[in-house]
């Protein structure tokens, strides 16, 4: 990828949280960018407000209608596998014999022009990314989610040497970074589609280890087996409770001690290497969240960034868009949403909710996302939706797969209602309720359309 050639990209999936803050990126440098996503959204509205040239339909026509040259020898396509093999414009790039690139190759090509700070890991990429990113800027950051400090998924700082990456196991995207200094906070399977088994997804995991140039921060008592370059330094982190220091031997490097969650807030020290740092406040108090900035901390910490500054930004973060966001939240009725989709995921969820609304009824909805994780996760789905007091199910969300036969939301129990039915049912269930409720809405689909809907008609209920 010569990219000293390139004056164009153009972006097959656009509209996907990664592959925007690409394009967003390369607009910045004065690139012309252009590209194609099957649906509008709130994000692909945003690009076209930033003079990015954005179609959405699958057509020879609209393509070239576009405001951008497409010269084979000059234009760089990057493309998400969310886009079809057989998409018409896809096709047509390729019989043409464009450059084709995934968006992980291109972001490596990133990561190769700075210090790359990256967060790798089944659970806590995006909060734990954004938190970093937060805790750092000014500096450079590629997230997997809007940051609810900048609306963004994008920082730019021409002086800062970092920029923080999300990195992606994906199809082993990952590999194609060259990471300075890398969290790994969880290696439970997922993928399963792409790997096949858990030890494969490990083995992964261990040779992205292989890649790191500086340090590498995993969260203690993961089964990973690091695969480190000589000279690349090991730290771990954790979380540890008071009977736990009495008995352990091997505590973490990092770790938080002395949690207390009062008042709606969460403070806590943090145990490092050099000493402590005492009475740290936690934003967005959601008990996950604990270990998320044990990690983003010890990244910060181990780059120079000055305490006070970590002490400061950790209490002023404000979390990530569909991370656990609370909507609603009245004597009758908390409204939170997550992007969880994976069964370990959504357990953490629901113990942050049960540690923070004990006395509620908690209602779940899930919109399980692929054939694929539904099958190899059915138990472990079943187990962990039947934890909460009672369960709705949507339809599987099926994303870049066809379906496979006997694989439905059925299988994992629960009561299944289609989108157009869903806010009908929330309503009838909070009003044969007797207890105050919680409702928890999951999935990594198109469930986040439904959020302000459903805000609105239980914002709507309680005025009444």
């Amino acid at each position: 990828m010569n990219h000293t050639d390139i004056h164009n990209f153009y972006f097959l999936g656009i509209g996907g949280i990664g592959m925007s803050a690409l394009a967003r990126y390369f607009r910045h440098r004065g690139y012309a960018v252009a590209g194609y996503d099957r649906t509008p959204s709130p994000l692909t509205k945003e690009l076209e407000n930033e003079g990015i040239d954005v179609i959405y339909e699958d057509d020879l026509s609209a393509l070239r209608r576009q405001k951008i040259d497409m010269d084979c020898a000059h234009t760089l396509v990057v493309r998400t596998p969310a886009v079809p093999e057989d998409s018409i414009i896809y096709t047509f790039l390729r019989e043409q014999n464009f450059d084709i690139r995934k968006r992980a190759e291109v972001l490596g090509l990133v990561t190769r022009q700075m210090k790359a700070l990256c967060v790798a890991g089944t659970h806590g990429k995006t909060t734990t990314s954004t938190m970093l990113a937060h805790l750092l800027n000014p500096v450079n950051a590629f997230l997997g989610g809007i940051s609810m400090n900048y609306h963004t998924n994008l920082l730019l700082d021409s002086e800062s040497e970092y920029v923080v990456v999300e990195a992606d196991e994906y199809d082993r995207s990952f590999h194609h970074l060259t990471p300075y200094i890398s969290v790994v906070t969880a290696v439970d399977a997922d993928h399963l589609d792409i790997y096949g088994t858990a030890e494969a997804y490990r083995e992964a995991f261990a040779h992205y280890t292989s890649l790191i140039s500086g340090a590498l921060v995993m969260k203690h008592g993961i089964a990973l087996q690091p695969r480190l370059q000589p000279g690349v330094k090991c730290y771990t982190y954790g979380v540890i409770k008071k009977e736990e220091l009495k008995i352990k031997n091997d505590l973490p490097d990092f770790y938080a001690e002395n949690i207390k969650v009062t008042n709606g807030q969460i403070r806590f020290d943090l145990v490092t290497p050099s000493g402590t740092l005492k009475d740290l406040q936690l934003g967005v108090p959601v008990w996950v969240n604990i270990e998320n900035a044990v990690a983003a901390m010890a990244v910060a910490l181990t780059v120079g960034t000055p305490v006070e500054q970590v002490r400061e930004r950790l209490a002023s973060f404000q979390g990530v868009l569909r991370r656990f966001n609370i909507h609603v939240n009245t004597p009758k009725v908390v409204y939170i949403d997550d992007y969880a989709h994976h069964p370990e995921e959504m357990a953490t969820a629901i113990d942050s909710i049960r540690k923070l609304f004990p006395e509620r009824k908690l209602i779940g909805v899930f919109q399980p996302h692929l054939y694929t994780r539904t099958r190899d996760f059915a138990a472990d789905f079943t187990r962990v939706l039947g934890t909460l007091d009672e369960t709705i199910l949507l339809p599987i969300y099926p994303a870049r797969e066809l379906p496979i036969p006997g694989v439905t939301s059925e299988m994992l129990g629960g009561q299944v209602v289609q989108k157009a039915e869903l806010i009908a049912e929330l309503k009838k269930r909070l009003s044969e309720s007797e207890q105050p409720v919680v409702i928890l809405t999951v999935g990594a689909g198109d469930i986040d359309r439904l959020v302000q809907p459903i805000t609105d008609a239980l914002m709507n209920m309680n005025d009444k």
